[in-house]
């Protein structure tokens, strides 16, 4: 049997990187599901308590990132990555040991999301720095186009995983996995022999945190491209985080979907975000950059309004059973009987 070619098939340390990566991509698509399905199934949480527990994951990425950035130029990538895997571990593995003694709540699920999200936030912009210290400048685009693989085969995998393991062992302990990924992305990690170097800006210079944090926005606010690309970037991922909040609801009260059939939906659905991956080098180069991202917002637009329509349609069919009993209702108790 042949093996893989290439340079970085031989490099260790980026296989042990691409390993933790792997390892807990896959866990953050299992948690990625089976968070808000734990407030929905187990805790009966409303459409608006479901939105925020959405909301509290996502916020730490506007409120810590620009400070993050500037607070990992002053320091050693790994030991801080090491760190956040350890700490999402243990904020993780405190779902299903709390739920198992019956004490589980919403505020639990808040804080939780709002510290994983933070320590998120600190390992991902670590990450995007630490890659160039243990490959080759002529190796990056290999290396990020490996990783870039990992996360699409678990966005494809995550969510299908997700819902037979919420169906199977629960949402709180399908949790429980995620966990595990992160402890497994901890141990690869710290196995890793290269020593990192100093980052230059602390070696050179320790400037204010705000001035290089005022820095950094006013490029992005002046730029003609980033500018608009920012406003795009954060309205999508407002409407995105809404539209799944309201989706998963929807999905399990209205439509009496299964967490296995969910879980095939949104994996069904991530074989674009692959084909995507694929074709988006050939399509930049056919039409250009900039048209491809209108076509792509254009699309996106469309996708979403499409889905609404459907969704109201199904949500305003009644059943043939609930027809049943509401006629049934009417004829025995004309003024009695709720419409719900």
């Amino acid at each position: 049997m042949r093996r893989p070619g290439g340079p970085l098939w031989r490099n260790g340390d980026f296989l042990l990187l691409w390993g933790a990566q792997s390892v807990s991509q896959v866990g953050s698509q299992v948690t990625g599901l089976a968070l808000p399905l734990a407030a929905i199934l187990v805790l009966h949480a409303s459409t608006f308590q479901v939105a925020a527990l959405n909301v509290v994951d996502v916020l730490p990425f506007a409120l810590f990132s620009l400070p993050a950035g500037v607070w990992v130029d002053r320091l050693r990538r790994r030991p801080l990555m090491i760190a956040a895997d350890w700490g999402r571990a243990a904020a993780l593995a405190s779902i299903p040991v709390v739920y198992a003694f019956g004490g589980l709540t919403l505020a639990q699920l808040y804080v939780v999301g709002f510290v994983t999200g933070t320590l998120t936030v600190c390992f991902d912009v670590s990450y995007q720095s630490y890659l160039p210290s243990i490959v080759e400048k002529s190796q990056l685009g290999d290396g990020n186009s490996k990783l870039e693989v990992s996360r699409s085969v678990a966005q494809l995998s995550g969510p299908g995983l997700a819902g037979v393991l919420v169906g199977a062992i629960s949402a709180p302990f399908a949790i429980a996995v995620d966990a595990a990924s992160f402890v497994g992305s901890a141990v690869l990690m710290s196995a890793i022999r290269k020593v990192e170097e100093l980052p230059e800006t602390l070696a050179t210079a320790r400037r204010r945190m705000h001035e290089e944090i005022g820095e950094g926005l006013r490029f992005i606010v002046r730029h003609p491209i980033m500018r608009p690309m920012l406003i795009w970037v954060a309205t999508s991922n407002f409407a995105g985080t809404v539209l799944f909040s309201i989706f998963l609801v929807f999905a399990v009260r209205d439509l009496h979907l299964h967490a296995a059939t969910i879980g095939l939906l949104f994996s069904l659905g991530n074989v674009g975000t692959l084909l995507g991956a694929l074709l988006a080098t050939r399509i930049s180069r056919r039409f250009g950059i900039g048209p491809a991202l209108v076509g792509y917002a254009a699309i996106g637009g469309m996708r979403s309004r499409s889905s609404s329509r459907r969704s109201s349609s199904l949500a305003s069919a009644p059943s043939a059973r609930t027809s049943t009993a509401s006629a049934s209702c009417r004829r025995s108790r004309p003024t009695g009987c709720s419409d719900a």
